[in-house]
């Protein structure tokens, strides 16, 4: 799964928000918390107030808030309001998807791909995250160690990966 800037930073931006407690936050001090380019940031606040997620207020006193409660606000949410959905194969929902011959079952793994994102990210909110309160699934999945590991091919453009094995 590729997680972009921008969701990154949406979902950072968010948990500033959430964590600010309800009151307007800057896009400037948002940007400045995070480590978040203020141009791009300004960006993104526009998406999610398009979105419904955040709401402005302008003046001296303006800024930035959640538009609900952080405990109503799901990663999954923050996802789609800034990539679309959570999966998708060629530019579609993975049920558009349909195969032939070897690969006929493929699309029930991309569904299954799909599913697996939505355990996650629609049970996570931004009140969770904040506070480090995950969901027991979330900590669960992220205490095993191997989820921890990196398993890139040997020849992927991971720019760890400096030289393929000599017996290749």
């Amino acid at each position: 799964m590729h997680i972009s800037a921008k969701v990154d930073y949406a979902v950072r931006a968010l948990l500033a928000l959430a964590a600010a407690g309800g009151g307007p936050v800057s896009g400037a001090a948002l940007a400045q918390r995070q480590d978040i380019p203020a141009k791009f940031l300004e960006g993104i606040l526009a998406e999610l107030r398009r979105s419904g997620l955040v709401v402005s207020q302008r003046g001296a006193e303006g800024g930035y808030r959640l538009a609900r409660a952080a405990s109503e606000i799901t990663l999954a949410d923050v996802f789609r309001a800034i990539d679309g959905p959570l999966a998708q194969v060629r530019g579609e929902r993975p049920e558009a998807a349909s195969y032939e011959g070897a690969a006929a079952h493929l699309q029930e793994v991309w569904i299954a791909v799909r599913a697996s994102l939505r355990a996650v990210l629609e049970h996570a909110t931004l009140a969770e995250v904040a506070s480090g309160k995950l969901p027991a699934s979330i900590r669960r999945l992220s205490a095993d160690p191997d989820a921890w590991r990196s398993h890139t091919y040997p020849f992927s453009h991971d720019p760890l990966v400096t030289a393929a094995p000599k017996d290749a």
